[in-house]
């Protein structure tokens, strides 16, 4: 097939990066869900995402790759049902194919769905004659039944068509041959050819006549399964139980699963430090020194990898594995009545699941909504869905103050439930403060969108592990290493930097400490929030370094020992709810909230999405406290 090589640009404005003159620029357009970034990545080698859902490219990727010593530049646009476009993402994908900046362009096409697939065929052919259709995804249409007659499709187009199943790189050389002839001007449609059908109704029709002509359809009841599937998991009946058994059952999987692996790369960081420590004293380096870069950078550091690693490297695979079967549209579906009733969009649903990995992901992906009002109350109300990094502080006060500390599947499974509880609590205030926002400063009616079900697929296990470490797992880790080694010195010098005697961080936890337990917490939970705004992973950690007083995070591995030190600083069973309550619903991590500002291109949201969960955080926490008071019940 060629090298590849190559670099990942994104960002609202496509232009192709020529790495040298006589580069042949090839964009890659198509519905969203019909596999064009999978085409890309393997015409390129990179890694661009894909996943069997719609909006899922949000940005252009551009890599490179050679056929008979002529470099291509191919170019991956967002997906795009059709040119006249409504989202910001299929804006771009209209405007590049309008720019004439791509000497050819290959429309991806799903062989399942065809007919669909044509419109934009045929309003691409309106704008340029070198156009090239890849007919993708031919393995699984001959799994349904479906033939494609490609010779006949092509004479019926007047262009070249190439069948491929880019998931098995089967028919990648002939695709990248004949992209490089029409990139040359050859087998290019007759100009005007299509003329006659420039109403998108007549548009239509006549791609619902070359399809007729071109498919056939062996077995007549093909999508009786995907039917039976659906039934299930996206009824009035059905649909809810199943999605929060399934959630359940991610989440107990992960809690279970996470333990050892977790306690196993704790004690490996944590001998490094051992070694950096005797490393320090062989140079007779002064104690502030080792203090400062051993026991807060390096500490903090090895504390957030090895409470976050193990976790997301099980969440982010089974979630990936959900997302490459096809069930997060279902998702949308089942949640789209309640996002409407929020004056919200049911897309709204698809960047909240993204969320329970990382809330910036989340923020990201709000993209796919097409209306800025909509796009902007789903940025504001993303941090309600706990991140990867809240559900060890989550899950450690559920085990200990409700679930119990005893091993076992029991234990377990009530923890999973609980911290499913958790979660649907955070869902519906999302529900709640979108209908807020909705109501007073993003007023307005919720737009309608077309929301593609595409059929079920079998998950490919080696690329879901692998795209789901790499470019989740690994991505998110990176991202908090970068704060947490700065976060741990400005943690260390807070804790071991005196005034008067008494340490920076023993004054502030005291000035706090009146305001904090009217929100049921106290000083010291109310600074662990404050100072882990870098990484929340460190809150817990932060808490027992200062009810301990010896200046440096320490490892809450023993959970009875920690149940045993919280109650000895007045924790009780409040305590634990209206902190588990203000972990939920407090401000976004400091990723989170740079990643609304580059995403809104304004200081003023950025504040707001600061502010609104800080102030629904404290609401819940004073009233949750205030009726456990009237109650006697702390």
């Amino acid at each position: 097939m060629g090298s590849a090589a190559g670099g990942h640009a994104s960002g609202r404005g496509a232009v192709a990066e020529r790495q040298c003159p006589n580069s042949k620029v090839i964009a890659l357009a198509g519905n969203p869900n019909v596999g064009k970034s999978t085409v890309f990545n393997a015409l390129t080698g990179l890694h661009q995402h894909t996943g069997n859902w719609p909006g899922k490219t949000v940005s252009t990727a551009q890599g490179r790759c050679q056929y008979d010593g002529q470099e291509l530049t191919l170019v991956d646009l967002p997906g795009t049902y059709s040119l006249s476009a409504h989202s910001p993402e299929e804006e771009l994908a209209r405007n590049f194919l309008r720019s004439g900046e791509a000497d050819a362009v290959t429309v991806v096409c799903d062989a399942t769905c065809l007919e669909r697939n044509l419109c934009l065929v045929l309003q691409t052919l309106e704008l340029t004659p070198n156009v090239l259709v890849c007919v993708n995804l031919m393995d699984e249409a001959g799994k349904k039944g479906i033939s494609v007659d490609l010779p006949e499709l092509s004479r019926l187009l007047g262009v070249p068509v190439v069948g491929t199943s880019a998931g098995r790189r089967e028919g990648m050389d002939e695709l990248l041959r004949q992209m490089a002839r029409v990139a040359d001007g050859q087998g290019v449609s007759p100009p005007g050819r299509f003329a006659h059908a420039a109403d998108p109704a007549d548009k239509i029709r006549l791609a619902e006549r070359i399809a007729s002509a071109a498919v056939r359809y062996g077995c007549p009841d093909y999508t009786r399964l995907d039917r039976r599937l659906d039934y299930l998991f996206t009824s009035r009946a059905t649909g809810i139980p199943v999605m929060l058994l399934l959630l359940t059952a991610v989440f107990w999987l992960t809690i279970s699963g996470a333990n050892v692996p977790s306690a196993l790369l704790s004690d490996a960081l944590f001998w490094v430090q051992d070694r950096l420590t005797a490393l320090f004293a062989c140079l007779s380096a002064p104690p502030w020194l080792h203090g400062a870069l051993v026991l807060g950078a390096y500490r903090v550091l090895a504390w957030v990898v090895s409470v976050m690693l193990p976790p997301m490297a099980i969440f982010f695979p089974l979630f990936t594995l959900l997302e490459d079967f096809g069930y997060l549209p279902r998702v949308a579906f089942v949640l789209d009545h309640a996002f409407q009733k929020a004056r919200a969009c049911g897309k709204q649903s698809l960047t909240m699941c993204m969320g329970f990995g990382c809330n910036a992901a989340g923020v990201v992906g709000c993209r796919i909504i097409d209306s800025p009002r909509e796009r902007l109350i789903a940025i504001l109300t993303n941090n309600f869905v706990p991140c990867n990094g809240r559900f060890p502080t989550l899950i450690a006060l559920i085990t200990i103050f409700f679930a119990g500390t005893g091993e076992g599947a029991a234990q377990t499974a009530k923890a999973a439930l609980m911290l499913m509880a958790v979660i649907v609590l955070g869902v519906f205030m999302t529900f709640q403060v979108s209908r807020l926002l909705s109501a007073t400063i993003l007023k307005g009616m919720p737009s309608s969108f077309a929301l593609e079900l595409p059929p079920y697929r079998r998950p490919r296990l080696g690329q879901v592990i692998t795209r789901s470490l790499l470019d989740r797992t690994l991505f998110v880790l990176g991202r908090a290493v970068l704060v947490a080694a700065p976060a741990g010195l400005l943690i260390w010098l807070c804790a071991n930097v005196t005034v008067g005697g008494v340490s920076i961080l023993a004054r502030c936890t005291s000035f706090l400490d009146p305001f904090a337990r009217l929100l049921g917490l106290d000083g010291v939970i109310l600074m662990a929030f404050i100072l882990g705004f870098p990484a929340n992973e460190i809150v817990l950690p932060i808490i027992l370094m200062a009810y301990l007083s010896i200046g440096t995070l320490v490892p809450a591995d023993d959970l009875g020992a920690l149940r045993t030190l919280l109650t000895q600083n007045g924790w009780t069973w409040l305590t634990a709810v209206c902190t588990m309550l203000f972990s939920l619903l407090h401000w976004p991590c400091s990723t989170t909230c740079l990643t609304i500002g580059r995403e809104t291109r304004s200081v003023k949201w950025t504040l707001v999405s600061f502010v609104v969960p800080t102030l629904a955080g404290m609401a819940a926490c004073f009233l949750t406290a205030s009726a456990a008071r009237l109650l006697g019940a702390a």
